[in-house]
């Protein structure tokens, strides 16, 4: 049995949970089993010493994080810092003060006096707020190491000597503040293994990739994507070779956009803790990132949250398990289950996870993602709203419903105008490109009122800050439609001759002789909006 069963929130993503909220979750994973949350914050925690830390991005002050330590303490939940000693650093690096110390990329310039002021400010204030032992240091996918500012300061460098050598100072500071380090596993991997962190068999862990690190460090192999038991018991294994204790961080899937995937969830868990448990794995976690955005809420997985816990524990049936749902959370598992919805169109039914995102935002006259269309999904969109308005009727959750089937009008509209809209203007027939206007007019509506609904559970569990980047997207997109629809108007009526846009063929999205069914797979809102975004 695990000695920690845990999930990781991801609060650097534009999303600060509210103080209250993060303390609601934790109550409610306590009573499905979890005893641990480990708190991301790449940024997003208040240092006295760095007054541009976090600025502006809602980060938890110390008497915030002192309050929720001493909340989830009294419950019997350990909040260990999670945080970034190496890379994922570039909302610090926009600014001035710390510029002089960005290696590249989002990487930390290694062995300057200021980078190791810097982290120690950090592990300063994680200790007065923090009662764990533990710290999670990060130090995950820094793939451009030692190859910028350090590069041309000291030249060329081994790679693992920079890790290593960094390493061992990041671990003393840790220890001087009375923290035991872990880190993500992966850099090791990827120096040994030609850049990949998934190995087929463990020979590729040899003497030298284990004497590269350091003592007084753990490291946590995670995978979210394995839906084989193989995998999983291969890179155990590899990391057993370490010596050391291996955490486990899984995932629990809220960043692919708007909507969960509980459904991948669990076909990806359900594995990888029965594995852990023949393993004797110690310490289990689930990470919820929010990646290019945060616009999943994480209650939308408690579902399957809750199923792979009872999984781990070997209870194998489905239905004691919805029952067992019911009866704790007071939801009815398969309803929560429906906020995969937006997700479960066409014949990629959830495995093109990130369809509803880029739909939603890609341009209607330059939608180099409309290969992706393969037919009108708009009765199936129309259908789930159905289903995700008689939802929100039901529990506490309402608001994440009400979102959500916000969301399916919209697709329903939207997801293939770019697509009519040029076989339109390509037929030549402007009696055609004017019948489309009404569309556009419609669109525009649902969009301003998902912007609403968005707003609603946004401001319910998040902190405001970052919530400007959400409308300065959603606000771009009803502009551009309004812009579009003008544009289209006048070529009907003839005041504007031609649209040099509609004009130009559309290439496959993965490149000449793609395969016709090959789907893109596009979660950030820069490559789906517009391929001259940046």
């Amino acid at each position: 049995m695990a000695k920690r069963f845990g999930v990781m929130l991801d609060m650097s993503r534009n999303a600060v949970m509210k103080p209250e909220q993060v303390k609601e979750f934790a109550a409610t994973i306590k009573k499905m089993g979890y005893n641990m949350i480990q708190l991301y914050t790449e940024d997003t925690y208040e240092i006295p010493e760095e007054p541009y830390f976090g600025y502006l991005r809602g980060r938890y002050s110390k008497e915030e994080m002192k309050d929720i330590v001493a909340y989830c303490n009294s419950i019997g939940v350990e909040i260990i810092p999670c945080i970034q000693t190496l890379a994922h650093l570039n909302q610090a690096f926009k600014w001035e003060p710390y510029r002089a110390i960005n290696d590249a990329d989002d990487i930390l310039m290694v062995d300057d006096p200021r980078t190791y002021e810097f982290i120690e400010n950090m592990f300063k204030t994680l200790r007065e707020c923090f009662t764990t032992e533990h710290i999670h240091v990060g130090m995950d996918e820094a793939h451009n190491l030692g190859l910028g500012k350090h590069l041309d300061k000291y030249g060329y460098e081994n790679r693992f000597d920079i890790l290593s050598r960094h390493l061992k100072k990041v671990i003393a500071l840790a220890e001087k503040y009375n923290f035991k380090p872990m880190m993500w596993s992966d850099m090791f991997f990827r120096l040994a293994n030609h850049g990949t962190y998934y190995v087929s068999n463990t020979d590729v862990i040899t003497d030298e990739v284990i004497a590269a690190c350091p003592e007084g460090i753990n490291l946590v192999y995670w995978d979210y994507y394995a839906d084989n038991a193989e995998q999983y018991d291969t890179m155990l294994k590899a990391h057993d070779k370490f010596g050391r204790e291996t955490w486990v961080a899984g995932g629990a899937w809220t960043w692919t956009g708007f909507a969960s995937n509980n459904d991948w969830t669990l076909d990806t868990m359900s594995k990888a803790v029965r594995v852990c448990a023949k393993h004797g794995v110690d310490n289990i976690f689930m990470t919820m990132w929010g990646d290019n955005g945060k616009e999943c809420s994480f209650y939308s997985v408690l579902p399957s949250l809750y199923a792979i816990r009872r999984m781990y524990d070997g209870v194998e049936d489905m239905e004691q398990i919805k029952k067992e749902f019911a009866e704790l959370i007071g939801e009815d598992f398969d309803t929560m289950m429906l906020l995969d919805l937006p997700v479960d169109v066409g014949e990629s039914k959830r495995k093109d996870k990130t369809f509803h995102k880029y739909m939603l935002y890609s341009d209607p006259i330059l939608g180099y993602l409309d290969s992706a269309v393969k037919r009108s999904f708009k009765e199936e969109y129309e259908a789930l709203a159905l289903r995700l308005d008689a939802a929100a009727k039901t529990g506490k959750y309402g608001y994440l419903f009400e979102s959500q089937a916000a969301l399916c009008r919209v697709l329903a509209l939207k997801h293939d105008l770019g697509v009519r809209t040029r076989a339109a203007y390509r037929s030549g027939d402007k009696a055609q490109i004017g019948a489309l206007l009404a569309d556009y007019d419609k669109t525009v509506e649902a969009v301003e009122a998902f912007a609403v609904a968005f707003r609603k559970l946004w401001f319910t569990e998040n902190k405001p800050h970052g919530f400007d980047v959400q409308e300065l997207r959603l606000g771009g997109l009803l502009f551009r439609l309004r812009s579009v629809r003008e544009r289209l108007a006048a070529y009907a009526n003839g005041t504007c001759t031609e649209i040099p846009e509609l004009a130009e063929e559309l290439l496959p999205y993965a490149g000449k002789g793609a395969a016709g069914e090959e789907l893109p797979r596009v979660n950030s809102w820069s490559l789906g909006v517009s391929p001259n975004a940046v």
